[in-house]
């Protein structure tokens, strides 16, 4: 890839030049949007996610009250944790760090960290995101194109929060190949326990994760396909253009930036132990053979709510009448999914995803 792209090749997006730069080649109208119960047994039959696109609907009023009371609740303690965050990029990274931001939930989350770093500390950092795809690995074009433009070892990825923390792994192992790129992750959440660079160990809610492309720049999830992306093509993204009167995209980063402060505080200690293990004792417990169905966290459980077919959801006792989890409770119920009292240690609550049988 030249160090310069068309920006006719790359995806469209609502979100400025100024503060991101998406290193995706532009599929729209290339693929047809399948609906979830569809999709759900496709992947669940062996097909990759990646290989297909969500259709992506205007947001209900369920959504919108869902995303509201998320918003309300977690904007201040959102906005804590990129200070705390971006006070830790700058003291581990200096002041030359490239932001890479993994498509598309952490492109919100760039864009704040770019914007705390430029009130703040005065810089203003370059921002691309790309796509990791979890079995398919890193857009290893993307990340050759800003090693061309940038060098390597000022790179710095960041996404929004680490669930179990698949994508890290995926990270890790695709940058073998990259010895002087760091496999180091910025999230605002990590209540896996599994990086430092965090603004929280805590299990927040960041609202972003309530809605899909209309808080995200009106973008799609990644995508790839041999049959549209070829070895020399960033990997594919579409453009939600129909949905523009829907977008929230500022909204939500106008939102956070508000509550910004300039000293965040620090960041509390985590839990003892890894996410992960308490992820496979869960599969373990339920007997789920594929720990991809087990999504633990609110985000993620609350993605299963909206996005996927749910089984159930477990909320650790301690957080049965918390405010944090009143959207999540009403989502259950609205969509008749069993709720479990379970002690969970890292987590709030854990989605599970249905395993559909004739899939």
């Amino acid at each position: 890839m030249n160090k310069n792209v068309n920006k006719e090749y790359l995806v469209k997006t609502s979100y400025s030049p100024e503060d991101v730069t998406l290193l995706l080649k532009d599929v729209t109208g290339l693929v047809k949007p399948q609906p979830t119960e569809e999709r759900e047994k496709l992947i669940q039959s062996g097909k990759h996610y990646c290989e297909m696109l969500p259709i992506e609907y205007v947001p209900t009023q369920k959504y919108m009250q869902v995303y509201e009371e998320a918003l309300k609740a977690y904007a201040k303690p959102t906005a804590l944790a990129v200070g705390r965050l971006s006070d830790k990029i700058i003291k581990e990274k200096g002041r030359n760090v490239v932001l890479v931001s993994l498509a598309r939930a952490g492109i919100p989350i760039g864009i704040l960290i770019k914007r705390y770093i430029k009130l703040k500390y005065k810089i203003d950092v370059p921002h691309y995101s790309i796509s990791i795809i979890r079995g398919r690995g890193i857009d290893r074009c993307a990340v050759d194109y800003i090693i061309e433009n940038h060098g390597a070892k000022n790179i710095l990825f960041v996404d929004g929060w680490i669930g179990k923390g698949a994508i890290l792994g995926e990270l890790k192992k695709d940058l073998a190949e990259y010895p002087d790129v760091s496999s180091d992750i910025a999230v605002i959440a990590d209540p896996a326990n599994v990086t430092e660079l965090c603004g929280t160990h805590d299990d927040i809610l960041i609202p972003s994760s309530c809605l899909n492309s209309t808080v995200s720049g009106l973008v799609s999830r990644t995508f790839l396909r041999d049959d549209i992306i070829k070895e020399t093509d960033f990997h594919g993204a579409v453009y939600y253009g129909e949905l523009k009167d829907s977008d929230l995209s500022y909204e939500f980063i106008n939102s956070i930036e508000s509550q910004f402060e300039l000293e965040s505080g620090e960041t509390a200690p985590a839990s003892e132990g890894k996410g992960i293990d308490e992820v496979r004792a869960i599969a373990e417990h339920f007997g789920i053979d594929d720990i991809n169905l087990v999504k633990p966290g609110i985000g993620e459980a609350t993605r299963v709510l909206l996005r996927r077919v749910p089984w159930k959801v477990l909320i650790d006792e301690r957080y049965k009448d918390s405010d944090d989890l009143a959207h999540l409770i009403r989502l259950a119920n609205e969509k008749n999914v069993p709720i479990e009292y379970y002690p969970l240690t890292h987590y709030k609550t854990c989605g599970i995803i249905k395993k559909i049988a004739d899939a």
